[in-house]
Parts: structure tokens; sequence; C-alpha cells
């Protein structure tokens, strides 16, 4: 008989105590050992998303919110764990061979590329200073080993090297014998060049188109090492010694030519160049080839400048000078790098 203690059906359910539907049952199926490999992000299943509908009605929120899930963290890049090496008791994690293979290959990559700097270097014997040093040598004994007309062409071509930009053509109308220096500069610009010491002073004199210009260009080839060649020129820079007009070469007047009247009072225009790369020191003086005194002299730089009005600016002058002793000097550089790569 039933009793209230003990009646013959069961209670009621609570709401509260109502049997899991099974799609919120915890899944008690056994799994596989071997963790899921990461596939980047994963749809929601439609059993995942009616457990959240369900879950949603339960708790009164709204249906219809976004259900996002997330994959896996990417573990494939390390290995698993394993018992370190050292005694500190820590494990720690050993990298793939994949990626070992890659820090090593870095490795080895970066190993060659300095290995292979370090053979070129080697096998080039630093050919930057070797090669200047061998053609300061080498530009020594071009006065004597060189044929003059490559020192100092028959016919020069001046492109641009006039006032505007204009083409200039000089012609070679004498060359000086091979000489000393003696009488080559006036006494203070000899002197100034005297811790070089003149080795050999080789001169020639050109004229322009017209036959109006006529113009010495000359290259003292000194005795001096690298360093002293330097320390000349700084010193030329730095007191304007190759800007005086008691410091200024003498130009070569050769009779029966037009530069036969071309003395101490034709000269017009003059620059002089300290080279450092050679132990040359090349300059160049220009004047009129109708034997006319010039009272104000004026280094060729400022006689190429636009706004100077004195007669040696006026006549193109300072180009003369200056564009004919730019081509020699070119010329000579030429050659000296020549003569140093024929092998000896």
């Amino acid at each position: 008989m039933p009793s209230a203690r003990f009646p013959d059906a069961p209670p009621p359910v609570s709401p509260l105590r109502r049997p899991l539907p099974e799609e919120f049952r915890p899944d008690t199926r056994p799994r596989s050992a071997e963790p899921d490999r990461p596939g980047g992000w994963q749809p929601p299943t439609a059993s995942s998303r009616r457990s959240a509908e369900a879950i949603d009605a339960a708790l009164g929120a709204p249906s219809g919110r976004p259900y996002v899930t997330f994959a896996q963290p990417d573990t494939s890049a390390w290995e698993e764990w394993e018992a370190p090496e050292s005694h500190d008791g820590h494990r720690r994690l050993r990298p793939s061979g994949a990626r070992a293979a890659a820090v090593a290959a870095c490795v080895v990559l970066g190993v060659g590329l300095i290995g292979g700097a370090a053979a070129g270097s080697w096998l080039t014997g630093d050919t930057g200073a070797e090669g200047a040093r061998g053609s300061f040598v080498a530009a020594a004994d071009l006065w004597h080993s060189v044929p003059v007309d490559e020192l100092f062409p028959p016919t020069v071509q001046g492109e641009g090297a006039g006032p505007g930009g204009t083409d200039r053509t000089w012609t070679r109308v004498a060359v000086a014998p091979d000489s000393g220096c003696a009488d080559a500069f006036d006494p203070l610009l000899r002197k100034a060049l005297t811790p070089a010491g003149c080795l050999r002073l080789l001169r020639a004199t050109y004229t322009d188109a017209t036959h109006s210009n006529v113009t010495t260009v000359g290259m003292m080839f000194t005795k001096a090492d690298a360093a002293t060649m330097a320390s000349l020129k700084a010193r030329f820079a730095r007191d304007g010694l190759d800007r005086r007009t008691d410091l200024m070469p003498r130009p070569y007047a050769a009779e029966d030519t037009v530069a036969a009247g071309f003395g101490d009072d034709q000269r017009a225009s003059w620059t002089i160049s300290v080279l450092t790369d050679a132990p040359v020191v090349v300059y160049a003086v220009s004047g009129f080839a109708d034997g006319r005194t010039v009272t104000e002299p004026q280094p060729a730089e400022d006689a190429m400048k636009s706004d100077a009005t004195t007669a040696p600016a006026q006549s193109g002058l300072g180009h003369e000078a200056q564009g004919l002793a730019d081509r020699i000097e070119r010329g000579l550089r030429k050659t000296a790098a020549s003569a140093t790569e024929q092998p000896s």
C-alpha cells in the first residue's frame, strides 16, 4: 500500500534536476593519444550550434549570437619534451629537424659570405692600395719610357673646354728638349717646389685653331714619394701658391712658330696642379700669339668665372690654360695606368 513516506510513483522531477539532453552529456568515448593537428579555423558543427542555442534559451540570452571556435595551437615546429642534457633538472624544447636544418643553413651561408669576402681580399692582395702604389711608381719612369707624342699629342681635342662650353682644338707647335727645372719657373715658385725635387722637366707649346692664343704645358717629374707630394699639394692649397702672380711658370717660346714672341711679359693666365697619384706637377701658362704684353695676369680659375672682366678672361685664356692642362694630365694618368697593367 502506498504511503506518504514511500509513495508508489516516483516523485516529480524538479526542473532543475531534469536529465541533460544527449547533446549536453559529456563525450565518454575514448580519445586518441595523438593530438589533432592544427587545421586553422574550424566552422562550428550543427551539434555545437544547437548546444549553444539551447544554453542561450536556458539562460535567457538572445538567440542568434555568433559561435566561435579556435584551432589548436601549432606545435608542429617542436618535438615532444625530453630530458635535458644539463643537470639543472629543467626540461627544454628541442627544435624540430626542419627548423634546425634551416638554422644550420643560415649559419653556413653567413660563414660562406664572410669567408668569400676574406678570400677575395686575399686573392686580390688589397688591389686598391697596391694598384695605387704601382701606378705611382710606374708614372715616375714615363718621362723616358713613353714616346713624346703620347705625352704631348700633336693635336688635343677640348670638347666643351672653351667659354660657355664651346669646343677647343689645340695643335702642338713645339716640344722642348727634356731638361732640368732651373729656368722653367719664377724664383719663388722654384723655391716652393724644391721639397719635391726636380727629376726631369718636359714641355710643349700649343696654339688654338685661330692661331691667336698660345699655351705652354709642362710636366715636372719629381723625386718625391706619395707622402711628400700630398704634403706639397696641401701647402699649395693652404697658402694659395698656385694663385700668386710672383709664382708663375714660364712659357716655352720656339723660334719660327706662332709662339716665338711668347715670353714672361706675355703671360696672361696659368694653372698649377700638384698630383698625389703620380710624382708629377702639371702646369700650363697661356698668352696672346701676337706678343702683346699683359699687365694683369690672372689665375685660370679666376679668369674662367662668368663675371671676370680682365683681358685674359675676356679672351678665354683662362680656359685655354686650364683646358689643355686638364687633358694632358688625363693622358698622363691613363698612360701610367696602362704601364701598371702590363706584365713585367
